[in-house]
């Protein structure tokens, strides 16, 4: 029995010893000798995975801002969701390209000087404008470590990367209300579990007055835009800096939203 719970344990001991890779480092197929797939790449076993996947939902739903046991939650749970998605992109000419060059979002790649000198109201001005005004940073995105999978690697670390997006064209702020919505969005775009089990929990944290609001008016505000909206992964966003938000919302048919959710003072 010991032998065994070691056995099960050893990943989860990997995963928080190993340190965070550079971020502007593309998730590429090579040979590491002891059967890695991608640099970060802990390998496991199908019980392993189970386990992993109840603990990291426990303490997910004990505490949302656990954001190293959503990650593993999401890695462990969202193997054929993820296949769906990458198939999604490759019959997409832009999603195509973004399996191919494996672009990453991080202060490394950012240039920030570029992205202030923008015009107001453009994609790239209005992220950065995200960033700085819910003091967040694209580098707290944790690597992607359980997935068994090279390019379903990439996928799962690109839909991390492109969430603040999701917060700059949804108009919602980083707080508990906020990121429910953004949820919402997820689990209708993309199917994930993690995202799911986000979405149906994460309301019991709310106030009645902030749960009331939140049924009436924005869970359906943003299951009718996901549902109407393109797959949100086929946006190279790199490459679209320039375009005005409101464009870009047109283009995904993204409506505003039905009232202004109040963000950090």
């Amino acid at each position: 029995m010991r032998t065994l719970l070691r056995g099960v344990l050893r990943p989860l001991r990997a995963f928080r010893s190993r340190p965070w890779p550079a971020a502007d480092v593309p998730l590429r197929a090579t040979s590491h000798g002891t059967g890695l797939l991608y640099p970060e790449h802990i390998p496991t076993t199908p019980l392993q995975k189970a386990l992993l996947a109840a603990g990291s939902a426990g303490m997910a739903l004990y505490d949302p801002y656990r954001h190293d046991m959503v990650a593993v939650l999401g890695e462990t749970t969202g193997c054929h969701t993820l296949k769906v998605l990458r198939d999604q992109m490759r019959r997409d000419p832009e999603g195509a390209q973004i399996l191919q060059e494996r672009p990453r979002i991080s202060l490394s790649t950012l240039d920030l000087g570029k992205l202030r000198s923008l015009p107001e109201g453009s994609l790239g001005r209005e992220y950065l404008r995200f960033l700085d005004v819910n003091r967040v940073s694209p580098d707290t995105r944790a690597p992607t470590r359980f997935v068994d999978s090279e390019e379903l690697a990439y996928v799962m670390q690109r839909y991390r990367e492109v969430h603040d997006m999701l917060h700059t064209l949804l108009g919602m702020p980083t707080n508990i209300l906020g990121e429910i919505v953004v949820k919402w969005f997820e689990a209708v775009q993309t199917g994930l579990p993690m995202c799911i089990l986000s979405a149906l929990f994460g309301p019991i944290q709310l106030s009645a007055r902030n749960l009331q609001v939140l049924v009436s008016k924005l869970i359906p505000w943003a299951v009718q835009n996901a549902r109407r909206a393109p797959c949100v992964l086929n946006l190279y966003y790199e490459r679209r800096w320039e375009q005005p938000l409101k464009a870009l919302r047109q283009e995904l048919s993204i409506t505003e939203p039905p009232m202004h959710v109040q963000g950090p003072a």
